[in-house]
């Protein structure tokens, strides 16, 4: 299968950020983000028609199409629609750090720089939790996730087409994501005439307090980043929900290889599940665990190929000494299944109830 272009056609962060300033601040906090995000590698964003968020139709349906004899007319139809908001939500942090310590490292924009770091890791964290399980009817303040959109099979609309059911029972499950990211699939959302990404203002040395209101020179930097999700077609979203992680863990009852539930095999029914891959960039979304078992799996089902190399490498490039760097494979960092690539959200629960 052909490997899929990272950035054909799609804006990410990066590629937005390159339309700021010409000091390359904007640009170097994007690329930071990535590093430690593989997601914003393949997500595109697009700026809402909202100070607050993004305002769209959505089509629910296809119109009646008639098969016309002579001098018979045909009756005028539509296609559904549906007006949905999606709204974005404002992280922000701010860090404080004493000057004088700042100073002890002998190189102070090291010191901030090494203290971004953590900061940009608590963002992108922050981030991924919300695009998943973000739900703004318990948190008014966050956005709408990805779970709250596909969380019943049995009452959950058209959507619940697009929820296949990996068979575990308790409170010790996962699930791995399929989407086709895309403008008019499924897209990162920041508001109307604002800026991408995080954003980074320095606030210069400041008078911090000490818990007991006593003043201590400071330096200042305020971290935020306003972002949304934006799903404008459900059939291009598919969970494959209660995967039973003990189960996965021990290649046993729902999760043996030549069970039906076998994740290896649902991964592939969410594949065809989805309308036109050419929409958009397809990524699986799972986490650690699942990634770990993937590969497992693969190769104790692919035990009698002609080579070990030929089972490992049905999920990207494997070779000695490989390295996350550029290209494809796990020799670029990617894992792929059927040519999609697998990215790792650590924000993924095991411990999610089971979905009905």
């Amino acid at each position: 299968m052909a490997l899929l272009p990272l950035n054909a056609g799609r804006n990410t962060l990066v590629d937005i950020a390159r339309t700021f300033g010409p000091d390359g601040k904007p640009l170097a906090v994007a690329e930071l983000l990535n590093q430690s995000n593989q997601l914003l590698d393949y997500m595109p964003w697009k700026m809402g028609n909202l100070p607050t968020g993004h305002k769209a139709s959505v089509r629910t349906g296809l119109p009646t199409v008639t098969l016309r004899s002579f001098y018979r007319g045909v009756k005028v139809g539509k296609s559904g629609r549906n007006t949905i908001e999606d709204v974005c939500g404002m992280a922000e942090a701010r860090n404080e750090i004493d000057v004088d310590l700042a100073k002890l490292n002998g190189s102070v924009n090291a010191f901030r720089q090494s203290e971004a770091a953590a900061y940009i890791e608590a963002m992108n964290q922050t981030m991924a939790q919300q695009l998943i399980y973000g739900d703004t009817s318990v948190n008014p303040d966050g956005i709408l996730g990805l779970t709250p959109r596909y969380n019943a099979i049995a009452s959950g609309g058209p959507s619940a087409a697009n929820i296949i059911d990996a068979g575990g029972t308790g409170v010790n499950n996962t699930s791995i994501w399929l989407v086709v990211l895309g403008e008019n699939t499924a897209c990162g959302i920041f508001p109307k005439d604002s800026e991408a990404g995080l954003q980074q203002k320095d606030l210069g040395e400041i008078d911090a307090f000490d818990e007991n209101g006593d003043r201590f020179r400071a330096l200042a930097e305020m971290w935020t980043w306003k972002f949304g999700l934006h799903v404008a077609d459900w059939r291009y979203v598919v969970r494959i929900a209660n995967i039973n992680t003990t189960d996965l863990n021990t290649q046993a009852g729902t999760q043996a290889i030549t069970a039906a539930t076998w994740i290896n095999k649902l991964m592939i029914r969410a594949l065809a599940r989805i309308p036109s891959m050419g929409m958009g960039t397809p990524v699986f979304l799972c986490n650690r665990t699942v990634k770990e078992m993937l590969s497992i799996g693969a190769l104790d089902k692919s035990q009698n190929a002609l080579s070990f190399t030929a089972a490992l490498n049905q999920f990207g490039d494997v070779g000695a000494g490989s390295v996350a760097g550029s290209g494809t494979g796990i020799r670029g960092g990617t894992v792929l299944f059927q040519g999609v690539p697998v990215i790792t959200i650590d924000k993924l629960l095991s411990t999610e109830a089971r979905v009905v």
